[in-house]
C-alpha cells in the first residue's frame, strides 16, 4: 500500500509501505475512504514531537470501511463503514474507567504518533470495539471526519475545560480547524461574547460566519489592548489557546480576568513562561489537557441533526496520492485560504461515480 511517512524533521514521502495486518484479537484493518491533515501533524514535521521515531505513518483521522477483524471483535464486521477515533482506549483500564481515554494503558493518542496511522490506504485500529463509530446510511462522511478529533478536542480541551457558561466573555486565540471547533462548540452555553484572535484576515472573517461576535488581527502586536478595551479593561472570564505557541498562551495570561479560566489545547513543542508574578492573586484556573473523545457520541448526534456544521471547515479537497501537495497547501494557510482538508481515496472516487 502507499502511505505519508515521516522521515525525520522536514522529511516525508508519499511510498510504498507493507499493509497493515491484524496483530492482537481486538485489532481491526480499514480501508481509509477519507482522511485530513491535523496542527499536530505539522507539529510533527517540525520536529516538535521527537519521540515520533523515523519511518512512522503519519495521520490520527479519517473514515473508512473495515477490512478485516480479529476474533475478539464483536461490534464490527467486514464491511462495516466506520469513524476512526483519534484516541484508541482499551475500555478496561483504570484511566478508561475514568473516562480518561488519551491516558488508555495500552492506547491514548498513539496513531499517527507511537503506532502508524491513518494517511494510508489502509491503518490498523487497536481495540477497535472502542475505538471506532459506526457510520449511518446517507451520513455526511467529510462531516464526520471532523469528528475524528478536531471537533472533540475543541470542545472537552477548550469549552469543557473552560467551564463556558452562558454570558461569560470567552476569547479563543487561533482560528484555525481546533479554534473553530472551539467558537462552533462554546455556543452551547450562549457566552454573551466570543472574541477570536488570529494573525489570518481570512480565518478571521470566516470565524464571523461561524459566530464570532468580535475578531481581532493580532499581527500588531496591539491585542492584548484591544481585548482589554473591549472587556472594559476587567479581562475575559475564558481564555482558550489553541495555537501551542508561547506568545499565545502568554496573551492568554495577560487578557484573563479575576476567577477566569485559561484552557489550554495548543500543542506546545517549547517551553512557556507563568507570569505568576501577576496571576498568583487572580483567582484563576489553568486546564491542559489531551482530547479523550469521551463527547464523541453526543457531537455525532449534534452533526447528525445539523445543530452544528464542521463540513463548512472544509476548504480544499484531494486525492490521498496528492498528499504532499495538500500538506504544503495547510502548511500555507494564510496564503492558501485553508482551514481543513479532505484527502479521499481513489477507490472512494470510482465508488461514487
Amino acid at each position: 500500500m502507499k502511505a505519508l511517512v515521516y522521515h525525520g524533521p522536514g522529511k516525508k514521502a508519499w511510498e510504498e509501505k507493507p499493509k497493515p495486518v491484524i496483530k492482537e484479537t481486538t485489532d481491526a484493518v480499514v480501508k481509509i475512504l477519507k482522511t485530513t491533515i491535523c496542527g499536530t501533524d505539522l507539529h510533527i514535521m517540525k520536529g516538535d514531537l521527537p519521540e515520533v521515531a523515523e519511518g512512522r505513518i503519519i495521520g490520527h483521522e479519517g473514515v473508512g470501511i473495515v477490512e478485516e477483524v480479529g476474533s475478539s471483535v464483536s461490534s464490527f464486521k467486514k464491511g462495516d463503514h466506520v469513524i476512526i477515533s483519534c484516541v484508541t482506549s482499551c475500555g478496561k483500564c483504570e484511566y478508561c474507567k475514568r473516562g480518561m481515554y488519551s491516558h488508555c494503558t495500552d492506547g491514548g493518542w498513539i496513531l499517527g504518533y507511537m503506532i502508524d496511522g491513518c494517511q494510508a490506504e489502509y491503518v490498523r485500529i487497536p481495540h477497535a470495539d472502542n475505538s471506532m463509530y459506526h457510520i449511518p446510511a446517507g451520513a455526511d462522511e467529510e462531516a464526520l471526519v471532523m469528528l475524528s478529533d478536531i471537533l472533540p478536542t475543541g470542545f472537552e480541551c477548550g469549552v469543557l475545560n473552560g467551564q463556558v457558561k452562558p454570558g461569560d466573555v470567552i476569547a479563543i486565540i487561533g482560528a484555525g480547524p481546533v479554534g473553530m471547533a472551539a467558537l462552533l462548540t462554546s455556543q452551547f452555553y450562549t457566552p454573551a461574547e466570543i472574541i477570536v484572535i488570529d494573525t489570518d484576515d481570512n480565518r478571521l472573517a470566516v470565524a464571523k460566519t461561524f459566530g464570532a461576535t468580535q475578531t481581532i488581527n493580532s499581527a500588531d502586536g496591539k491585542a492584548v489592548e484591544k481585548v482589554m478595551e473591549l472587556t472594559n479593561n476587567r479581562g475575559v472570564d475564558v481564555a482558550i489557546e489553541a495555537v501551542g505557541l508561547a506568545v499565545t498562551f502568554e496573551m492568554c495570561e495577560a487578557i484573563i480576568g479575576p476567577g477566569g479560566h485559561i484552557a489550554n489545547i495548543g500543542v506546545h513543542g517549547k517551553s512557556v513562561t507563568l507570569h505568576l508574578e501577576t496571576l498568583w492573586s487572580k483567582n484563576i484556573t489553568i486546564t491542559t489537557r489531551l482530547v479523550d473523545t469521551v463527547t464523541t457520541a453526543m457531537l455525532f448526534k449534534t452533526v447528525q441533526s445539523g445543530k452544528i456544521q464542521p463540513k463548512k471547515l472544509i476548504t480544499h479537497h484531494f486525492k490521498l496520492d496528492q498528499i504532499i501537495e495538500a500538506y504544503d497547501t495547510f502548511g500555507n494557510a494564510a496564503n492558501e485560504k485553508a482551514l481543513k482538508v479532505i484527502l479521499e481515496s481513489h477507490t472512494e472516487t470510482r465508488k461514487r461515480q
